[in-house]
C-alpha cells in the first residue's frame, strides 16, 4: 500500500510557536502520517507519524477559538479554523490514529517488518490468500442456502398446486358427487413447517466482515463513527451502539464508488424522492473492498484515486500467482530435505550459490507454511464440492420451475372455464 496516499485534507490554521502566529494552510492525513502545509510558502511545517501521537483533544485557544490539539511525543500542535468543522476532523483523525495503534502496521510492527525473513513474507502472503478464500467460501455457502430455500419454496408451490387441483376438481364435479369434501384435507398440515424453516434460515445469516467506519450522510458536516457489516445478502450500516442506521439488500444497491482505498460511497436511487447515499471512511476499508468487488462486480466503480490501489492489488497476484506457490513448495522442500538433489551437477552448484544469497526459513516457519497450505487445499476441495452441489441444485430448480409454470398455466385455464 502506498504510504503517500492522501486520505483526507482540510483547510485550517496552525499555530507556529517560533514566530508566535497562526499560519493558514491545509492539514492532510495519510495512512501513516499527519502533515500540514502552509498556503503562502508551500512549506511543510508539520510531518509526523501517527504512531508517535499520544493524544488528540478538542480544546480552546485564548478561551474563544475552538481548536484541535495533537500531542506528538513532547510537542503539542494547535490547529484552529477547521473546515467543515472541528468534530469532523477530530472523528476522522481519532479513527485512523486508534486503528494505527491497534494494527500490526504501527511503529513496533514496522521495525519488526524490516527484520522479517523470507518465511514470514511467505506466511503473510498465504495467510492473506487463506482469508480471501474463507470469505469466498462464506458467500458461496450462503448462496447454497438460498438455493435450498428456493427448492423448499418450489416444493411448497407444488404442494399448493396439488391443493388447487383438488379444489378445482371438486368445483368441476357435480353437486351430487359424494367424495368431494374429502379430497383436499390432507396437505393442509404441512404449511406451518415451511414458514418455520424459512424464518430459521434468515436468522442464521452469517457475517462476512465487520469494520469500524466514519459515516457521512448527505452533508460533509454530518459525520459520526459507526460500523459497516457485510453479509452475503447485502450490507448494513450501524452506529457505535450497534443500532442499525440503514441496511442495503444486494438488489437495492445501485452503485458503489471507491474514491480511495479507504473511502467508498454506497447509493440507492429512487424516482420522485432523494437518493439514499452514505459515504464510508475506514482504515480497514482495504480489507472490505475485495469482498465488495466480488459481491457487486457489476455495480462497483473505482475512481481515479483508487485505480492505483486496484493495480497494486491485482498485478502482483498475476505476476506472483504461480511463483508464490512454487517458491513456498520449493523452500519447504529445501528445508525438509536439504540434501535432496534439485537437478544435474551443474545446476546444483548454481542453486547452492543462489540459496546462500537468499534468506533461509526456519523449521517452525516451514511447519506453519505446511499447515496453511493444508488448510488452503481443504478449503479449495470444499469449495469445489459446494460448487458441484449447487450446479445440481440449479438443474433441479430449472426443472421444478418449468413444471410449476406448466401446472399454473393448466390451473389458470381450468379457472377460466369455471368463470
Amino acid at each position: 500500500m502506498n504510504e503517500d496516499i492522501r486520505i483526507h485534507s482540510w483547510p485550517c490554521s496552525y499555530y507556529l510557536d517560533t514566530s508566535k502566529q497562526w499560519v493558514s494552510g491545509r492539514l492532510s492525513l495519510t495512512p501513516v502520517a499527519i502533515k500540514f502545509t502552509a498556503d503562502k510558502t508551500g512549506e511543510l511545517l508539520v510531518n509526523f507519524h501517527l504512531s508517535s501521537v499520544s493524544e488528540i483533544k478538542k480544546e480552546s485557544s485564548n478561551l474563544i477559538f475552538s481548536s484541535l490539539t495533537i500531542l506528538e511525543k513532547n510537542t503539542k500542535h494547535w490547529f484552529s479554523s477547521l473546515q467543515p468543522n472541528r468534530n469532523v476532523v477530530f472523528n476522522i483523525l481519532e479513527h485512523f490514529w486508534r486503528e494505527q495503534l491497534l494494527s500490526s502496521q504501527g511503529a513496533g510492527a514496522e521495525a519488526a517488518a524490516l527484520q522479517s525473513t523470507k518465511g514470514k513474507e511467505l506466511t503473510g502472503l498465504l495467510t492473506g490468500s487463506q482469508k480471501q478464500l474463507e470469505d469466498t467460501a462464506k458467500v458461496l455457502h450462503y448462496q447454497g442456502e438460498q438455493f435450498d430455500n428456493i427448492m423448499r419454496g418450489l416444493n411448497k408451490i407444488e404442494g399448493d398446486m396439488d391443493v388447487a387441483d383438488r379444489l378445482l376438481t371438486e368445483l368441476e364435479s357435480p353437486s351430487w358427487w359424494p367424495f368431494s369434501s374429502k379430497l383436499w384435507k390432507a396437505p393442509l398440515e404441512t404449511k406451518p413447517k415451511e414458514t418455520a424453516t424459512v424464518s430459521d434460515s434468515k436468522n442464521q445469516e452469517g457475517i462476512i466482515i465487520r469494520i469500524p467506519v466514519i459515516i457521512t450522510h448527505r452533508t460533509d458536516s454530518n459525520v459520526k463513527p459507526g460500523k459497516l457489516t457485510l453479509f452475503a445478502s447485502g450490507l448494513e450500516i450501524s452506529d457505535c451502539n450497534s443500532q442499525v442506521i440503514h441496511r442495503f439488500e444486494s438488489k437495492d444497491v445501485d452503485d458503489i464508488r471507491v474514491h480511495t482505498p479507504y473511502e467508498i460511497s454506497v447509493r440507492q436511487r429512487f424516482i420522485g424522492k432523494p437518493d439514499t447515499s452514505y459515504r464510508l471512511l475506514s482504515a480497514k476499508m482495504p480489507e472490505a473492498i475485495p469482498i465488495l468487488e466480488m459481491q457487486f462486480s457489476k455495480k462497483i466503480q473505482f475512481l481515479e484515486d483508487a485505480l492505483g490501489f486496484v493495480g497494486a492489488r491485482k498485478s502482483p497476484q498475476v505476476d506472483l500467482g504461480t511463483s508464490i506457490w512454487q517458491a513456498a513448495t520449493g523452500l519447504l522442500g529445501g528445508v525438509v530435505q536439504p540434501g535432496s538433489p534439485v537437478g544435474g551437477r551443474e545446476g546444483t552448484d548454481n542453486d547452492q550459490v543462489q540459496l546462500q544469497k537468499q534468506e533461509k526459513i526456519s523449521q517452525e516457519e516451514a511447519k506453519e507454511l505446511k499447515q496453511i497450505l493444508k488448510k488452503l487445499k481443504g478449503l479449495a476441495l470444499e469449495t469445489e464440492a459446494e460448487l458441484e452441489r449447487q450446479d445440481e441444485a440449479l438443474d433441479s430448480i430449472t426443472t421444478s420451475v418449468d413444471r410449476a409454470t406448466l401446472n399454473i398455466d393448466k390451473q389458470n385455464r381450468r379457472i377460466k372455464k369455471l368463470t
